[in-house]
């Protein structure tokens, strides 16, 4: 009897021990399953932010990197494959590193719009101004993005007409374009350039009381790509203390004869 009753207390006790063998068996099993599974997605390469990429700065080379990943061959197209795809587009929002990047998430610079638009390339101390243009003004539409212009300033007073380059190696960074209603091509209707905020001041002054022309400088002329410096006389925006025609007339003394 004493022989039943140490069979019977150890019963429970084995029989644990078979539920928990099965429990590892099934789990083993689970995890052959799913590693088979993972294994038949085919892999894709992605690519991927090495750094976290912040909205409206273009995405440089060197900020990605190319991972292969398993997708499902019925995932949407929504992932790039190759640097030069993303190189150069525009965050809309700010993705993190190690993360990767979806067409939702970039936009091409001329299609990200408002706020999520790319930040201008205004160097430190400078500003960026909008002038009129026109087929006569600007050198019959050639004037283009990254060009140089310089501005001649005509002036008329006291019956007496005076004409003087007042600027030159001005940066053009964008030109807004109006559709012609009587063609099917657009024609240029204003330049974006960048200047200092004293020169924006001039050029303002001379919008209002004079006429302006600009002449298409050279490429061979052009100044280097991040050769701008600060203006000593005008290091940044709060530097400009106004213009008037007395200022003007000291400035520019063969304007006014």
């Amino acid at each position: 009897m004493s022989i039943f009753r140490g069979l019977s207390s150890r019963r429970p006790f084995t029989i644990l021990g078979i539920v928990l063998a099965l429990l590892v068996i099934t789990a083993f099993v689970l995890v052959a399953l799913n590693s088979s599974a993972a294994s038949a997605i085919p892999q894709q390469k992605v690519v991927f932010a090495k750094q976290s990429l912040q909205p409206r700065i273009p995405i440089a080379a060197g900020s990605l990197e190319v991972k292969s990943v398993p997708i499902p061959a019925n995932y949407p197209p929504v992932y790039f494959e190759n640097l030069t795809q993303v190189q150069g587009m525009i965050p809309l929002v700010t993705i993190l590193q190690g993360q990767a990047i979806t067409s939702n998430m970039v936009a091409k610079p001329n299609q990200a719009l408002g706020s999520q638009s790319e930040y201008l390339p205004i160097p430190s101390g400078y500003v960026a101004l909008t002038i009129p243009t026109s087929e006569q003004q600007g050198v019959a539409d050639y004037i283009q993005p990254d060009d140089y212009i310089s501005v001649i300033a005509t002036v008329s007073t006291a019956g007496k007409v005076a004409s003087l380059t007042v600027f030159t190696n001005v940066h053009v960074i964008r030109v807004g374009m109006e559709a012609n209603p009587n063609a099917s091509t657009a024609s240029a209707s204003s330049l974006t350039v960048v200047v200092t905020e004293c020169q924006a001041e001039y050029i303002t002054w001379f919008l209002s009381y004079a006429s302006l022309k600009y002449t298409l400088q050279s490429y061979q002329d052009y100044l280097q790509p991040g050769t701008a410096v600060k203006d000593p006389t005008c290091p940044g925006v709060g530097s400009a203390k106004g213009v008037t025609l007395q200022l003007v007339r000291t400035t520019y003394p063969t304007l006014f004869g």
